[in-house]
């Protein structure tokens, strides 16, 4: 069991080395060789690990799935609150979920979904799992008065609409001030549609 643990580090640990070397140099010009550079190990241990670019690819972008699906946190198992549920749109509104995973990757994968068949079934398998988690949130809110959302799979799927044009969009945008603004509105936008006051934020000068 602990070589397995050893091995499961080791391959954890040489796909978020390729994340950072992907995102620094680009997708198309990261190599097995510059990972390993990175990591001053031998490039066999990689190939033996994964065997191609593809593989570690295959690999990065399962772990954009998990680092995605953390947001979905529900304090009591099976009884969403709603304080989980602004949580839930506070954080897909956010820089912080912006910054889960670099745009430049995301597209580039996204690109190359059009090309590689496995690749559009992860990219799809991470739009279902984000879009359902969220579905399930809103329908255990419904189930505890919080909301009355007709078909919450629908009103999840609209959500995710405006989060990923929302953030396609402010990719574009270099003014933070602008940026903040639009996305404050797309969240805004999003409350709206669930019927749900939005979170109240204190300033810091009533603390």
């Amino acid at each position: 069991m602990g070589r397995k643990s050893l091995k499961e580090a080791r391959r954890q640990e040489i796909i978020k080395v390729f994340y950072q070397v992907a995102k620094k140099e680009g997708y198309e010009n990261t190599s097995i060789a510059k990972i390993a550079k990175v990591m001053d190990i031998n490039p066999s241990l990689i190939i033996h690990y994964f065997a191609t670019k593809e593989g570690l690819t295959y690999e990065l972008i399962d772990h954009i799935l998990d680092r995605y699906l953390l947001i979905y946190t529900i304090k009591h198992k099976g009884e969403a609150t709603l304080e989980d549920l602004q949580g839930t749109i506070e954080m897909l509104f956010s820089k912080k979920w912006n910054l889960l995973f670099d745009d430049g990757l995301f597209y580039t994968f996204y690109a190359l979904a059009f090309r590689e068949k496995k690749i559009k079934l992860k990219y799809k398998l991470i739009l279902d799992a984000l879009r359902n988690g969220l579905a399930t949130m809103i329908e255990q809110c419904n189930k505890q008065g919080v909301t009355d959302v007709k078909s919450p799979q629908v009103m999840a799927d609209y959500i995710f609409v405006l989060v990923d044009g929302a953030y396609f969009y402010l990719s574009m945008e270099s003014d933070k001030t602008a940026y903040s603004e639009r996305l404050d509105y797309y969240k805004q936008k999003a409350y709206e549609a669930l019927s749900i006051p939005p979170v109240k934020v204190v300033s810091s000068a009533a603390c």
